[in-house]
């Protein structure tokens, strides 16, 4: 039997995509891997410090779902100064498990932004205190844009936002959209101390290798959101922050190896033993959330390939439905 590969573009995601509907997706995928009902192996990395940057490969199996996914990315931080290019970019293949057959090829960018966004509501849901107004937002890159989509729908109560980035125009940029689009107060600051002092929820989503948020600045009861650290050696956040912190990971191993925890585990400053529990857990019900308004809760997200399954299913099934995308030979006779 022939098979025929779907093709989407950035620009058919785009068109069928809902932030609302890829945070409901990667909610019951954190739910399903922590009730081990996801074989999901190690990210494979291939370190690129030449062109300071690295590729990874992330494939997973979610039987719930019936399908397989591989996702192709990589992340290149100087791209968009040196070569005109995103940071991130990426490919994403969803194949049959029971042939093994490919049965879709799609952007993998647009995915890579939404169930990062969609992790991060999701996080923020169960570990930032209800009523949440006012969010931080440092960096101003893609990422803080689908961060604060995936916020805003889970927390409509967001009146107001302070955006930082290194690069001022980015950050008036992104508070300008706020403003228009989200119809929020949202204002460009001149330090990371003013977008994260006051504030209820705090996001970091850069490519810094030393902390930017300091412990001083962080109140009883504020949340973070840790996007940025995601390999070996990225750091966001002073280690203080983490060894007060209810810290919660997307995944346990990840985290050590590349997420916020893994310089101070290995500077020798805590242990992994500091992690309280992976995101899954608290939403599967296997442990509690936030269990204090002043507690301060840390999610640091590396990533996961259950994630991308989650969106990819998803546009597919949209795509099959609206008639959308591209059908091409790729297979042998």
């Amino acid at each position: 039997m022939k098979r025929r590969i779907l093709a989407l573009t950035y620009s058919d995601l785009e068109r069928l995509l809902k932030m609302e509907e890829a945070v409901a997706r990667v909610e019951e995928a954190f739910r399903l891997k922590a009730l081990g009902r996801v074989r999901m192996p190690p990210k494979l990395y291939v370190d690129l410090p030449e062109y300071g940057g690295d590729v990874r490969c992330m494939p997973v199996y979610v039987e719930d779902w019936g399908v397989v996914c591989v996702k192709v990315v990589n992340s290149h931080p100087g791209n968009p100064e040196r070569y005109g290019l995103r940071s991130v970019m990426a490919v994403v293949e969803l194949i049959d498990p029971s042939t093994g057959a490919p049965l879709a090829l799609m952007d993998g960018t647009l995915l890579t932004d939404l169930r990062t966004g969609a992790a991060g509501a999701v996080a923020a849901k169960y570990l930032a205190r209800q009523g949440v107004e006012r969010v931080g937002l440092i960096g101003a890159g893609r990422q803080a844009r689908t961060q604060l989509q995936g916020l805003l729908s889970v927390h409509p109560s967001i009146s107001e936002v302070k955006v930082f980035d290194t690069a001022s125009p980015k950050a008036e940029g992104l508070a300008r959209e706020a403003r228009e689009k989200h119809g929020v107060k949202a204002v460009a600051v001149g330090s990371p101390r003013e977008a994260v002092v006051d504030m209820d929820v705090v996001v970091t989503a850069t490519p810094s290798r030393r902390p930017i948020v300091m412990d001083e600045w962080v109140a009883p009861g504020t949340h973070l959101n840790c996007i940025g650290a995601d390999a070996p050696g990225k750091q966001e956040v002073d280690p203080r922050v983490l060894l007060r912190a209810k810290l919660v990971v997307d995944d346990v191993e990840q985290a050590v190896h590349g997420g916020e925890p893994n310089v101070p585990i290995a500077q020798g400053l805590m242990s992994r033993d500091r992690i309280y529990a992976e995101l899954g857990e608290i939403v599967a019900g296997l442990k509690p959330g936030r269990a204090a308004s002043d507690e301060v809760t840390v999610f640091s997200s590396t990533g996961l390939a259950v994630q991308d399954a989650a969106v990819a299913k998803l546009a597919y099934e949209k795509a099959l439905k609206a008639g959308l995308g591209s059908f091409i030979d790729l297979l042998p006779p």
